[in-house]
């Protein structure tokens, strides 16, 4: 279940693509499938194992071929990404900058590692569904590593310029998401045996997402610009050169240090870690 649109952004064989805050993967496992070189960063070295194994998977069933331009899966801060300027032709940021007190030093990371005409998608809760899911219960965003702001579309979108951004435009995703949310905030976010109709709202939404439905999917497209969980805005950035960042594509340097690991400061920022998403289900 994919909250970006890659078509929008151009991702093909190639492509040279950064999924900063991956979680469980879905956004890195499509762009390998599309044959782009991909890096899956994550502040969570739990959900980076997983992303391995899922991967390897992928190389053993020939969903995706091994090479030298595969990329990988690194551990790494948001505040601080362990790569070079402009190394990517596309970023990928995914329910990620809710969670960040920082959320500027962060886009400006985004902008930095993108090449010059590079695109980029950032996603984050849509502003009135989150409402709702935090009136209902303050333990959905007052946890750590839980949701520190709810954005406007404008704020977001204005952040993004003045980091070195133009706008491609935006739209809104995963509209029978935002029901179950507040089913589940409204009888207990944290609870560990959730009562019957948010297990089987769970259900369905597992099987809209493994099944996808065409008469569902239609409904879900219906709904998105009122019930979409998801905002996702697209950006390019900017370049007084039309031919500048067009260099070449192939082997992506992982990390900046010679040793190839990612020693990076995991304290300095305590909402870093993602919160974990159950069976593609879109939450917190």
């Amino acid at each position: 279940m994919l909250t970006a649109d890659f078509d929008r952004l151009g991702i093909t064989d190639g492509t040279r693509v950064l999924d900063m805050g991956c979680g469980g993967g879905r956004h890195a496992f499509e762009a390998w499938r599309r044959g782009a070189t991909v890096v899956a960063l994550d502040y969570s070295e739990g959900e980076l194992k997983e992303v391995r194994g899922v991967l390897g998977g992928m190389l053993q069933a020939g969903e995706v071929t091994e090479g030298d331009g595969i990329g990988g899966a690194v551990n790494g801060d948001a505040l601080a990404l362990p790569f070079p300027d402009g190394a990517f032709d596309c970023v990928v940021a995914s329910e990620v900058l809710e969670h960040l007190w920082a959320d500027t030093v962060a886009i400006a990371e985004l902008v930095r590692v993108l090449k010059p005409g590079g695109r980029m998608a950032v996603t984050v809760p849509t502003r009135w569904p989150e409402r709702v899911c935090w009136a209902l219960d303050t333990a959905y965003n007052d946890t750590p590593g839980g949701h520190v702001r709810i954005y406007r579309q404008h704020e977001l979108e204005a952040k993004l310029e003045a980091a070195g951004c133009w706008l491609r435009g935006s739209h809104h995703a995963h509209a029978l998401h935002s029901p179950y949310w507040w089913l589940k905030c409204a009888t207990g976010v944290a609870r560990t045996d959730p009562p019957w109709a948010v297990r089987r709202y769970h259900d369905f939404l597992a099987w809209q997402i493994t099944k996808r439905p065409s008469w569902l999917e239609a409904i879900d497209r219906v709904l998105n610009p009122v019930l979409g969980k998801s905002l996702v805005v697209y950006v390019q950035k900017l370049t007084s050169d039309p031919k500048a960042g067009a260099g070449r594509r192939g082997a992506l340097p992982l990390v900046a240090h010679g040793d190839g690991a990612c020693g990076v400061d995991q304290t300095s920022d305590p909402g870093a870690e993602r919160a974990r998403q159950s069976n593609g289900v879109m939450g917190p």
